[in-house]
């Protein structure tokens, strides 16, 4: 029986950030953002870790991350690069063109691909999601595990069918007071997902959350309205359905390059086709968990105040590992 995998987002650049924040010590002992996830992950009954990120980061972050893990987590690496999985032509095109954007987070899954063997979730590296978000997920997950391995199926066939998962949190919880973040917003009912819509430029000014959209115009959105902050679990025959997707992304940035010089692909616009498309349903999770997170350098203070007050209050121990 395969104990669900955690795939952990650390390959961005942090541009807004200033600096490599997924390698940035926040705890008291030198703890980055991603060992709080790692640790509640393994609490809540994930057996291994994934870290997808870039090759010139990889001797700081042994170091850094890994180093003091030590024995206690089980982990795996991945790499993503500009070039990888890109076909040669569409690659040099893009250069040629002068594109600097990663290529998403659908992306950085697929270059994981080959680490992954059962359920899993996907998560940010600068996110803090909360025990209780993972406690739900990992339970979802080995459910899955649990029933698939009780009637006697291969968890590598599982269907795509099978019930993926989401935990979105409340809007109004997820700003940034510095500036505009990118969140997917959820229209749920009956407790699944039914669409979500990836929007890049949500601010809070005046009382008011809006997202100004490509050309110009602003959409208001409600205080309460649920979003994605990358908390997703799937079932692992899902991937397939990934990589047409990003094939797909690929196809239409060959075909016009000047205007999607600066696109990506990301989780929430391929999980939002895949239920289009009856690719799988997902469920979304209730849990009583806050997120917080650091877009920018001066979110960093604030970030550093909420570990320090759930250490001290013993939700984690002074030394994680």
């Amino acid at each position: 029986m395969k104990e669900p995998i955690l795939v952990l987002l650390a390959a961005g650049i942090g541009s807004r950030y200033g600096g490599l924040k997924q390698m940035d010590r926040l705890g008291e002992n030198g703890e980055v953002l991603l060992d709080y996830s790692v640790y509640d992950a393994l609490q809540s009954g994930f057996g291994k870790i994934v870290f997808i990120i870039r090759h010139d980061i990889e001797n700081d972050f042994r170091e850094t991350v890994l180093a003091r893990m030590g024995t206690k987590v089980r982990w795996e690496l991945a790499f993503q690069e500009p070039d990888s999985l890109i076909p040669n032509e569409i690659f040099a095109a893009a250069q040629r063109a002068g594109r600097k954007k990663p290529w998403g987070t659908t992306h950085a899954l697929l270059c994981a691909a080959d680490k992954i063997d059962g359920p899993f979730a996907v998560i940010n590296a600068d996110d803090f999601y909360g025990r209780q978000a993972f406690a739900c997920l990992g339970s979802h997950l080995c459910g899955q595990v649990s029933n698939k391995s009780a009637a006697g199926e291969s968890t590598a066939e599982v269907s795509a069918t099978d019930t993926s998962a989401i935990v979105p949190y409340r809007l109004d919880k997820t700003l940034s007071t510095q500036g505009t973040v990118a969140r997917g917003v959820c229209a749920i009912k009956d407790g699944y997902l039914e669409s979500v819509d990836e929007l890049t430029a949500i601010e809070s000014k005046d009382g008011r959350i809006f997202n100004t959209n490509p050309d110009g115009s602003v959409r208001e959105l409600s205080a309460d309205s649920p979003v994605s902050m990358n908390f997703w679990g799937f079932p692992p025959s899902i991937l397939p359905a990934f990589k047409k997707y990003f094939d797909d992304f690929l196809e239409c940035f060959a075909e016009n390059i000047p205007g999607q010089i600066k696109s990506e692909c990301y989780i929430p616009r391929a999980a939002d086709s895949f239920i289009r498309q009856g690719i799988t349903r997902i469920k979304a999770l209730e849990a009583d968990s806050d997120w917080f997170g650091v877009t920018y350098r001066e979110d960093r203070e604030e970030a550093v105040k909420k570990l320090a007050a759930l250490t001290a209050v013993g939700v984690y121990p002074k030394s994680l590992w």
